[in-house]
């Protein structure tokens, strides 16, 4: 109905003219309804992330390693440190074996009607499987990642928080703590810890220690102990920017304590921050762990990571270059991946990128 087809307004009476009115057009219904779509700052972030699309290439490679990394040890029949057997008799003929390669023996069974499963990337001097080798590799170097990257996130973000909202002399006395962290080289104290872990633990029982072994349980407290402190400085200088902002001080005005304002407001408003940093901090702490492991100073035989069989594959890379590219390569993988992932989270959460 248009504005001259509308009813007249009698003078006296008190309702709404509708010829005043007109009806909307259909770009204008468009726009009321993107207006009037309500969103989080998660979801808002989580749409941006998904239009990037290293990022979502990067989610798919991750997801997929995460699948294989579960899967592969309850599908191939072998074990990380299980020597290859034929007829349960050791396979000596099975050492060193090219990707989908069989031994003699392997053969011979074959042809007498057996099964034998493939090893896809080949064996290693010991006669056992590389393929399940590399997998539990990954699969150990990722769970250093992840527990590197919680406690770095547990303490990192504590003791920000803390000395971001206190301030003034507490600040600057936690502060020159973490620059006295920043001074101490990590590589040194996880040899020391190291030689003294091996001598506390030599006879201990708990299955913790006898699983991970002396050089793990150091690489985990040296995280503990010096990588929060990049957490801690994004952390407080985050806080240090939010605390003077009208909100926090509404909420100290109502009689909120320090806790439930750190909580509550600060911290859900330095999330961007948070998650880019710990997405940054996985690659970082299985490269560390890798080239530890290289070193001699990481995962103790017989199990396998990445850097571990890198270095194994070291002695013999001229007769047998794919078992130091195997390793390599998933190493490579990992560590670009959550860079890029690392980059589209920043590109998408944080605000001052934002268009």
């Amino acid at each position: 109905m248009s504005a001259e087809n509308m009813p007249k307004k009698s003078p006296f009476s008190l309702q709404v003219n509708l010829q005043d009115f007109e009806k909307a057009t259909d770009e204008e219904k468009k726009q009321q309804d993107v207006m009037s779509e309500s969103t989080t700052f998660f979801k808002d972030g989580m749409k941006k992330l998904m239009k990037n699309p290293l990022a979502v290439g990067s989610i798919i490679v991750l997801l997929v390693i995460v699948l294989a990394i579960t899967i592969v040890p309850a599908v191939v029949p072998y074990g990380y440190s299980e020597i290859i057997s034929v007829n349960g008799k050791r396979d000596r003929t099975a050492k060193n074996l090219a990707p989908f390669q069989y031994s003699e023996n392997e053969l011979k069974y074959m042809e007498e009607g057996g099964k034998v499963f493939p090893h896809i990337m080949g064996t290693d001097e010991m006669c056992r499987d590389y393929f399940v080798r590399v997998i539990y590799g990954t699969r150990v170097s990722l769970v250093v990642g992840l527990v590197a990257s919680v406690i770095v996130l547990l303490i990192g973000v504590i003791y920000g928080s803390i000395s971001g909202y206190l301030g003034g002399k507490v600040d600057l006395v936690m502060m020159r703590i973490v620059d006295i962290i920043y001074s101490i080289p990590d590589v040194l104290i996880i040899i020391l810890l190291s030689v003294v872990f091996k001598e506390v633990f030599a006879d201990s029982s708990l299955a913790i220690i006898k699983s991970l072994g002396a050089n793990m349980v150091s690489i985990f407290v040296v995280f503990g102990l010096l990588y929060w402190v990049s957490m801690a400085r994004l952390v407080r200088g985050q806080i240090l920017s939010i605390k003077e902002n009208e909100y926090v001080l509404a909420a100290k005005v109502s009689g909120a304590g320090a806790g439930r304002i750190i909580r509550k407001h600060i911290l859900p408003n330095s999330l961007s921050v948070i998650i880019i940093t710990v997405a940054l901090q996985i690659p970082s702490a299985i490269f560390t762990e890798s080239y530890l492991s290289f070193i001699g100073l990481g995962v103790q035989s017989p199990m396998p990571s990445l850097g571990s069989l890198a270095d194994a594959a070291r002695a013999g890379i001229q007769s047998y270059p794919y078992k130091l590219i195997f390793p390599a390569m998933m190493i490579c993988l990992i560590v670009l991946a959550f860079n890029l992932l690392g980059d589209g989270l920043r590109d998408a959460f944080d605000p001052k990128l934002r268009r």
